[in-house]
């Protein structure tokens, strides 16, 4: 008798079937019992009658949860008042004849019949061969599964080869630690893991491939947070060659507003995507990923800063605030909550004025406001009745950035951040450097390899802070997705760029001497970006932890907790690559 699997069973009534899986749970009534077998495809109940000595010894003795059985019986459908409709084989279940426990299981440290969520992660990540089992989590796998498949589906449908790049590379001022790989044949020296296949993808452009694609996997040693796995994760690299910024947005939108209305029930917000200038991201938005599902926006209002004669406010590069309806929805905890916020992030508070419902105004700074400021708040910034404004004074960036993170924390309030809802956009025109006040001297900003708005002139002749660059990301919902860039293919302007971020053109000649050398044999203009999958698929899923979407994740710590990494190693594995232990 051939197997079939537990939502088979739906088009086999009055059969005899096969079935095999695990014990999901299990009901004991005395003369007879029931056991929901779990295999891949979902859920079916097994009726066992106790008539049956030998299969009501082997349920007994042996049918632990989660133990792994193989069953032979005949598929009855359910009476209409036992039909359990939370599941899809509801209507059915399976009478055993014979019952065959395949592998027993001990006692399960953690159900697996619930989202797991509410289990300690330490204990899922020891566990995870079972935590895995549980239905989010095979739902995931197949998710990711459809993700892969459908994104190299999509890419080779549009004129993209993918092309394998190396896993051992040489080092290289790419952003973050390297992981080193000691060499045993050439002791002393060491391979590093790619941060990003960023060279090879450029030399690919050089070697005449007009369109790249890659599910590569990158390595860099930094600490992990809610949006980013330790060590390695996945990203879809792609470089496309003789594009420019607008040609390459229009040549990618389509995948996103593919991937996500077609794998999953959500909506994209914008069709195209808005195209948002860095400098308007953070002044409307204090994020350079905002989240556009909702439109309340920062505003300047630099105007109360000169007419409140407040000491708190002397001083202060910066006076914005958020306009924000449903006063009625801030009660004193959620403002002092809000306020709260503001300090733990650098701040020195956050004030309010709220107009209520019969149009009073009622704030903490009453007795500094007057007629003219009223005026100004109604007519200029428009606060309405049953309206609250949330002020914040300091230097320009901390007042953007405490904005921005209370602009989340409104929309959550107000229930404005749709989950059926995608507002994908692109964040252009990033500052070429930043000035880095720990090294004293000015650093990129991102990714070096961009080319700057203006070549080689900018380079030469403007300050380094008033630079932009052809870089990119692709936000979403809160999110950055991907940076990207218009690439510098020019070698003289490359050498440029790295020496303004305090690089000894020798140095870089060295760092890059593939990437330059091939640079001399004609190259063409390219650029490209690399979405991460992992996170992509965290964004596609509403999954609040990137680890979730990960079948073996590394912990908070960076601790694989199931196989114990990191580990030490043998004396003898290290004398082998030259090294020795100082610690």
């Amino acid at each position: 008798m051939d197997r079939i699997l537990a939502t088979d069973v739906i088009n086999n009534e009055s059969k005899k079937v096969l079935l095999k899986g695990w014990i999901q749970n299990k009901r004991d009534h005395n003369h007879f019992a029931f056991i929901d077998l779990r295999d891949s495809s979902g859920i079916v109940q097994l009726y066992i009658n106790f008539d049956n000595s030998l299969l009501a010894d082997t349920f007994k003795s042996d049918c632990s949860i989660e133990s792994v059985i193989s069953v032979e019986g005949t598929v009855v459908r359910r009476a209409e008042e036992l039909i359990n409709k939370k599941l899809d084989t509801g209507e059915f279940e399976v009478k055993v004849d014979t019952l065959t426990v395949l592998s027993k299981s001990d006692t399960i440290p953690f159900a697996v019949d619930t989202d797991g969520h509410e289990i300690n992660e330490a204990i899922r990540l020891k566990y995870r061969y079972l935590d895995l089992r549980r239905k989010r989590m095979q739902d995931m796998l197949k998710f990711r599964n459809d993700f892969i498949f459908f994104t190299r589906s999509w890419y080779q449908n549009h004129g993209f080869i993918e092309v394998e790049t190396p896993l051992l590379t040489v080092t290289s001022p790419e952003g973050s630690r390297d992981f080193l790989v000691p060499s045993r044949l050439h002791k002393g020296k060491f391979y590093v893991l790619p941060q990003a296949p960023q060279q090879f993808k450029q030399l690919l452009m050089v070697a005449g491939v007009g369109k790249y694609f890659q599910i590569a996997p990158c390595f860099r040693d930094e600490d992990p947070r809610s949006d980013r796995h330790a060590g390695a994760f996945y990203q879809i690299d792609t470089e496309i060659a003789f594009t420019n910024q607008e040609d390459f947005f229009q040549e990618m939108e389509p995948f996103f507003i593919e991937i996500t209305e077609k794998l999953t029930n959500k909506k994209v917000k914008f069709k195209p995507f808005p195209r948002i200038p860095y400098d308007d991201a953070i002044d409307k938005y204090g994020s350079d990923k905002p989240d556009l599902r909702f439109g309340i926006e920062i505003t300047d209002c630099k105007y109360l800063k000169e007419n409140i004669s407040l000491n708190a406010f002397d001083g202060m590069e910066a006076m914005k605030c958020l306009i924000v309806p449903n006063a009625d929805r801030f009660d004193r905890k959620t403002i002092s909550d809000l306020g709260a916020s503001a300090i733990n992030s650098g701040g020195k508070g956050l004030a309010y004025i709220l107009r209520d419902e019969n149009g009073e105004f009622k704030s903490p700074l009453k007795n500094y406001l007057n007629d003219n400021i009223y005026q100004y708040l109604m007519n200029e910034l428009h606060l309405e009745r049953n309206c609250i404004m949330f002020i914040v004074a300091d230097s320009y960036k901390l007042t953007t950035k405490i904005l921005g993170e209370i602009r989340l924390k409104i929309g959550d309030i107000l229930n404005l951040r749709n989950k059926d809802e995608i507002a994908y956009a692109w964040i252009v025109d990033f500052p070429m450097y930043e000035w880095s006040d720990d090294l004293k001297k000015y650093d990129f900003m991102h990714n070096p390899f961009s080319m700057p708005q203006g070549g080689m002139e900018a380079l030469q002749q403007r300050n380094p802070l008033d630079i932009y660059a052809y870089q990119y990301d692709i936000v979403a919902n809160g999110l950055e997705l991907s940076s990207g860039a218009i690439r510098n293919h020019e070698s003289e302007t490359l050498i440029k760029a790295f020496e303004i971020a305090g690089y000894k053109k020798e140095e870089v000649e060295e760092k890059f001497k593939g990437l330059l050398t091939a640079f001399r044999y004609g190259v063409p203009p390219h650029g490209g970006f690399a979405p991460g999958v992992d996170r992509t698929i965290m964004l596609l899923r509403d999954e609040p932890d990137i680890r979730e979407i990960y079948a073996f994740p590394l912990s908070s710590d960076a601790k694989d907790l199931m196989m114990g990494a990191p580990s030490e190693v043998s004396k003898s594995q290290l004398d082998d690559v030259g090294l020795k232990i100082n610690v």
